[in-house]
């Protein structure tokens, strides 16, 4: 990865969430571009001076909101559709989800939500 990233272990921001936000910014400012390779996470951690299942919980994150994909043997790459339009739209999705799911609701009365969202 030829970005920069960096955390402040300082931050209420939990450092996962850090990792996850600055990777997302660098594909939307075209930084990062479909095909860039993420270093390791064992190599990621070390260098921020986490644990790697921090790094691995930020990668897990990313590949959910469709910015990274996971491929043996070529490691963890920018998705392909990963269109700056596209990573705001999916991570606002992702978050809406999980709101929807925390706020107990089902899945028909979140999309009502999204539907009523879409037309009005």
């Amino acid at each position: 990865m030829s970005v920069h990233v960096e955390v402040d272990l300082t931050s209420r921001v939990p450092v996962y969430e850090q990792v996850r936000t600055q990777v997302v910014a660098h594909v939307a400012a075209g930084r990062l571009r479909p095909g860039d390779r993420l270093p390791t996470i064992r190599a990621l951690a070390t260098d921020l001076g986490v644990a790697p299942g921090t790094v691995a919980r930020a990668f897990r994150e990313l590949e959910l909101a469709g910015v990274v994909v996971t491929r043996r043997r070529s490691g963890t790459v920018v998705a392909d559709d990963a269109a700056p339009a596209h990573v705001t739209a999916r991570h606002a999705a992702a978050a809406y989800v999980r709101a929807a799911r925390a706020a107990g609701l089902t899945t028909d009365e979140a999309l009502d939500l999204v539907r009523g969202a879409l037309l009005g």
